[in-house]
C-alpha cells in the first residue's frame, strides 16, 4: 500500500521528523496541530479562535490526501486549562456537529508554547 506524506513547510516537521498528514490505504492520521503560522506565530491568544484556526488547518491538510472532514472518526483535543474546554468545544462542535466522530479532550500541563492554548489531532477513514 502506497503511503502519502503531507508536510506544510514549517521548521519543525523537518528538525523533529514528522508529517502534517499521513494517508496509507483509506486511513489518514493527522498530526497534532496548533494555531501557530509558518512563522512560529501564533495566530490568536483566545482558545476558541485558536481551535477554528486549527480545524480549519486540519481540514486543509485532510483535503491535500484527498479526504474530507466528514471522513473524521476521531478527534483529540488537549488543552492547558479545562477551564476554556468549553470554549474548544464550542469550536469542534461548529465543525463536527453532525459527524459526530468518537472524541476526546483532556488537560495537560502545556503545550510546545506558551501561547498556546490547544492542540487537535484527528483520526479519519475515507469511505471509497
Amino acid at each position: 500500500m502506497a503511503r502519502q506524506i503531507i508536510s506544510t513547510g514549517t521548521p519543525w516537521e523537518t528538525a523533529v521528523g514528522y508529517s502534517r498528514a499521513v494517508r496509507v490505504g483509506n486511513l489518514v492520521y493527522i498530526s497534532g496541530t496548533t494555531a501557530i503560522d509558518a512563522e512560529g506565530k501564533i495566530l490568536s491568544p483566545e482558545p476558541y479562535q485558536q481551535a477554528v484556526e486549527i480545524l480549519q488547518k486540519i481540514e486543509r491538510a485532510l483535503q491535500a490526501v484527498g479526504a474530507e472532514l466528514q471522513d473524521v472518526v476521531r478527534t483529540r483535543m488537549y488543552v492547558i486549562d479545562m477551564e476554556e474546554a468549553s470554549e474548544v468545544t464550542k469550536a469542534h462542535h461548529k465543525f463536527f456537529h453532525t459527524i459526530r466522530p468518537a472524541s476526546t479532550l483532556v488537560e495537560v500541563s502545556r503545550l510546545a508554547s506558551p501561547a498556546m492554548r490547544v492542540e487537535i489531532e484527528v483520526d479519519a477513514v475515507v469511505q471509497t
